[in-house]
């Protein structure tokens, strides 16, 4: 247990390291109506697009166990920010859909790595503390995409150089991830990740991923949420609530920001009630959000609806994550990283989803994932309860 002075430092630098990573990426977001326009890409050539990002944190499934294990997870989240930044401002040059495609395979690939070796982080320092912390955290993320979210879109709708834009926020994060690591300290090295040699045993890893798949449904529907948000909410403020598309970010900053709110509540809600009651009402609110969102015909009922959908969704992934780090037999960096894995794969489909749908009817039909979402939360927030339990 260490003293509370530095385990607020920690917990303080943890939050400021989930929270660059929810910027850096939010930062683009807002963008892109205008970039789909600049590009010619239809509501199907966009989804399949920006699926990239999913894709290429697909293929660094195998990378954070053992990154983590030699440099430990402060070090990789600080080194991977830089990296993930600097993949982010190259869109600003982009002038094909190939191209996009590229600069989000690579921000995806990397991102991946930072998201899990920020989880390890902010568990240790948990168990090191001795409270919980991490849907505090991960609401962190949010608060970051929120603020990122919300200047993007003022620049983007006065008119704003997307490259300047990207470049400055970019900076800032890798200044703040650096700070946040200084914070920290050692508070983070409290446990030892197996070698990666011993996690990856064909036969061990077939029983873990069986063990993990109820926490991996779980997370897939926050992630759904996160999807229509990151992909799609900017869509529908232009298609739905009439919002000029240099305004659209705003629907985002609805969803992330509710989102936020719901995760910075949510250690004293699953502490007062239990992570399967909290976990099922969300899935609830998700369902009802997402009703709202399919029938919208203005801003009112579409911003009520995602605001809806983002607080139920926001201890969905954390809970997961949380209960993948104490899966037996394997380490807290394995239990993550083939949750998020898996959670990956399945969110890869999520976009082309929506955006195929989309042109095939409308989008409305496309946002109906929402419900999907929810239905599957209530259906299996039970799982919680069984993986949380120490």
């Amino acid at each position: 247990m260490v003293e509370r002075r530095s385990g607020l430092r920690a917990t303080a630098g943890v939050g400021i390291m989930f929270a660059t990573n929810g910027s850096v990426f939010a930062a683009l977001l807002p963008w892109y109506p205008l970039i789909a326009a600049k590009l010619e890409l239809s509501a199907a050539q966009f989804g399949f697009t920006v699926a990239a990002f999913a894709v290429g944190a697909i293929a660094s499934s195998a990378l954070p166990a053992p990154l983590i294990a030699r440099f430990g997870p402060v070090r990789v989240a600080i080194g991977g920010t830089v990296l993930v930044a600097a993949a982010i401002a190259s869109v600003a040059w982009v002038s094909e859909g190939w191209m996009l495609a590229i600069c989000l395979f690579l921000a995806g690939f990397v991102d991946a790595v930072v998201d899990v070796a920020q989880n390890v982080a902010g568990i240790r320092v948990q168990e090191a503390i001795g409270r919980p912390i991490l849907s505090s955290m991960h609401a962190f993320w949010s608060l970051g995409g929120v603020v990122s979210g919300a200047v993007s879109t003022a620049s983007a709708a006065s008119g704003g150089d997307i490259r300047v834009h990207t470049v400055v926020v970019g900076v800032l994060c890798i200044a703040l991830v650096a700070g946040a690591g200084a914070m920290i300290g050692t508070s983070a090295r409290a446990a030892t990740i197996e070698a990666a040699t011993d996690d990856a045993r064909p036969r061990r890893w077939r029983l873990v991923a069986i063990a993990a798949l109820p926490l991996v449904i779980i997370a897939l529907s926050g992630t759904m949420v996160e999807a229509v948000a990151n992909n799609g909410a900017a869509m529908a403020g232009v298609q739905l609530a009439g919002l000029a598309p240099e305004a659209a970010g705003i629907a985002f900053t609805v969803v992330i920001g509710s989102q936020c709110v719901g995760r910075f509540t949510g250690d004293l809600l699953i502490r007062r009630f239990g992570a399967v009651a909290v976990g099922r009402l969300g899935g609830v609110l998700v369902v009802v959000g997402g009703v709202l969102v399919v029938v919208a015909d203005g801003p009112v009922l579409l911003f009520a609806g995602l605001a809806l959908a983002g607080y139920g969704s926001a201890t969905l992934v954390p809970s997961a994550l949380g209960a993948a780090a104490r899966i037996p037999g394997v380490s807290e960096g394995a239990g993550v990283t083939i949750v998020s894995w898996l959670m990956r794969v399945g969110f890869l489909v999520t976009s082309p989803i929506v955006g195929g749908v989309t042109d095939l009817v409308d989008l409305r039909w496309g946002l109906v994932l929402l419900i999907v979402a929810g239905v599957v939360a209530v259906v299996m927030a039970p799982a919680l309860g069984r993986r949380t339990a120490r």
